[in-house]
């Protein structure tokens, strides 16, 4: 029966354009995660965008030059670019900065307030006396309380990701001119989280299919004590707080990003031409929603965003029956680190998507990030390793196979699938073998277990290279073409097996190969660049339109006598001096 999925992926800060750390964790285990749903035949809305409101935006701003709009603008049109390149396929991919969304977290707040879960309430903040102003809470850098990190930022410890106050920095300082800013008094309006603790409590003890690593850090979080957070802040640049007298503040960034979700869905409904086509997804209780995330934004996704939905229990309906779906799962992964070290955007320290995407192609890079997916634990990436992995398994264990059997096919069966005579024990264990991985695959895939998952379709492609080699097509041909054909059949039905199962993970050899098997058609819907034009703004979008996709999750059927497309190599073998190259550019200074 299909399934409603919904698919939410972290949104990226728009201060910067983005490297494999970011789509890593949170990027492409989604989009392999969506594809095999929408091949299963689930109804899939996949949706995300730039996060155009970060205190991150308004410090590259200052230091550019440029105004946050002019920053924003910039690197969502290199997300575009990347996302189209890369292949993950939203189906809509915006950004904050919309009049749509501005209307859905406001709306939001103020069903909140009504609700009883804000108050307003003073503390004490960071000011600037140099720039006379009070600074958001990513212009104050210290020292972490909890663990002594002398970088930590004034919203959260990038090291041991505790949540942060700038108040709870040891030796605070001014990110920007470095001066020792004050505390001063201000008011602001919190979400009262201690009010959701026991709700919460009982959310997280009924999931128990989440990953131990978000449960547990979860878990821990509620034990230390909920305190309310503060949801407004003092800063000209974000989504205004619509009541009367808060003209100078905004929707703290932590709040309203996580509303995208809902306004990206609520967006994509409209842009379909179906306004209440949402609701299939944020009101069916058979709906499923998954948040792919990286380990710093497990307290957001687990706790708050969960809360925030708990408080939401009749926004846009008047059926009492009816809440709004809270998180299905929170597959949360590690962090990747490169060469030995963190990724890091000040040192250069980095490999930058699209420059990867201008020189090497994209299903190598998505197969190594799967194979070494920081599911679990951080992991990392060399580029050693990555060309070890490329040249030693995807090309020779997977591309070799499919280049082989297609090649022999060409010079010896005129170009088109031979006809398979009386099959033997092997032939029919192979294939029964990979019509049975179908099942196991796709088991792993729904449980966000996409390293496993990959590593059973190349166990798998390695039993067909034995299979093919025990059979020795090059020489029964000499002898018997008959036997030769049959071997060359059921290799062919195993190669389109396996290109459909790998399909998920890479799209296009996938497609190329789907090509040279003579199938018509795409594999999967394409996506394309849209301006969205709103009352007063118009905004780029990515959607992904999958109406003319023909791929399914089910085995071969090739049938004997369909001519081949042109033969190809599926990869290319790289060079391992490239690895040290690649290394020399670590860290060197970015061009102006």
């Amino acid at each position: 029966m299909a399934e409603k999925i919904l698919v939410c992926t972290a949104w990226p800060y728009a201060n910067g354009p983005l490297h494999l750390g970011h789509v890593a964790g949170a990027c492409l285990p989604p989009d392999i995660f969506a594809r095999y749903h929408r091949m299963k035949g689930d109804a899939v809305l996949m949706v995300s965008g730039s996060d155009t409101h970060g205190t991150p935006i308004t410090v590259t701003a200052d230091q550019e030059g440029l105004t946050p709009v002019e920053v924003v603008e910039k690197n969502h049109q290199s997300f575009l670019e990347t996302w189209q390149k890369f292949g993950v396929s939203y189906n809509l991919f915006t950004h904050t900065d919309t009049e749509n969304h501005y209307r859905v977290a406001q709306d939001i707040f103020l069903k909140l307030k009504d609700s009883g879960y804000l108050f307003t309430d003073k503390q004490m903040q960071m000011y600037s006396e140099a720039s006379k102003r009070f600074l958001p809470d990513r212009y104050v850098q210290g020292t972490c309380p909890r663990c002594a990190y002398t970088q930590a930022r004034g919203d959260q410890c990038e090291k041991c990701g505790s949540l942060l106050e700038p108040s709870d920095l040891i030796d605070p300082r001014s990110k920007t001119d470095g001066s020792v800013p004050e505390l001063r008094e201000t008011e602001h309006y919190f979400l009262d989280l201690p009010k959701f603790t026991d709700r919460l409590i009982e959310y997280l003890e009924a999931n128990s299919w989440w990953r131990s690593n978000v449960l547990n850090f979860a878990r821990n979080y509620i034990n230390q004590g909920l305190a309310p957070r503060p949801i407004t802040r003092d800063i000209d640049w974000g989504v205004p707080v619509p009541l009367p007298g808060q003209e100078t503040k905004r929707l703290y960034v932590w709040f309203e990003a996580v509303i995208g979700y809902f306004s990206a869905s609520i967006e994509y409904a409209q842009s379909i031409g179906r306004p209440e086509a949402w609701k299939d997804w944020w009101y069916n209780p058979e709906a499923k929603t998954f948040y792919f995330i990286g380990k710093d934004n497990i307290p957001f996704h687990a706790i708050i965003w969960p809360a925030q939905l708990m408080g939401l229990e009749r926004l846009y309906e008047d059926d009492p029956e009816k809440r709004l779906n809270l998180p299905y799962d929170v597959p949360a992964n590690e962090f990747l680190n490169l060469e030995g070290d963190k990724f890091s955007t000040s040192r250069n320290w980095a490999v930058w998507m699209l420059d990867y995407l201008e020189r090497y192609d994209p299903d190598p890079l998505r197969y190594y990030l799967t194979t070494n997916a920081p599911e679990q634990r951080d992991t990392e990436f060399t580029w050693a390793d990555f060309i070890a992995r490329n040249n030693n398994e995807l090309v020779a264990t997977w591309g070799n196979l499919a280049n082989r059997a297609l090649t022999f096919t060409v010079k010896h069966f005129d170009g088109q699938i031979p006809e398979s005579g009386p099959q033997d024990e092997s032939d029919r264990a192979i294939i029964e073998k990979l019509e049975a991985g179908f099942g196991p695959v796709g088991e792993l895939l729904a449980a966000c277990k996409f390293k496993a998952a990959l590593g059973e379709i190349m166990a798998l492609a390695r039993e067909v290279n034995r299979y093919f080699d025990e059979k020795a097509p090059w020489s029964a041909v000499k002898v018997d073409k008959d036997r030769a054909g049959t071997t060359l059949s059921v290799t062919l039905r195993a190669v389109d097996n396996l290109k459909t199962l790998l399909s998920p993970f890479l799209p296009f050899s996938s497609q190329r190969l789907h090509s040279m098997l003579g199938y018509p058609g795409q594999l999967f819907g394409q996506s394309r660049l849209e301006n969205r034009c709103e009352a007063e703004k118009t905004h780029a979008c990515l959607i992904y339109d999958d109406r003319e996709a023909t791929g399914v999750w089910e085995p071969s059927r090739l049938p004997a006598g369909q001519p081949l497309g042109e033969v190809q190599p599926l990869f290319q073998k790289l060079d391992p001096k490239l690895a040290e190259e690649e290394r020399a550019k670590l860290g060197r200074p970015t061009e102006s």
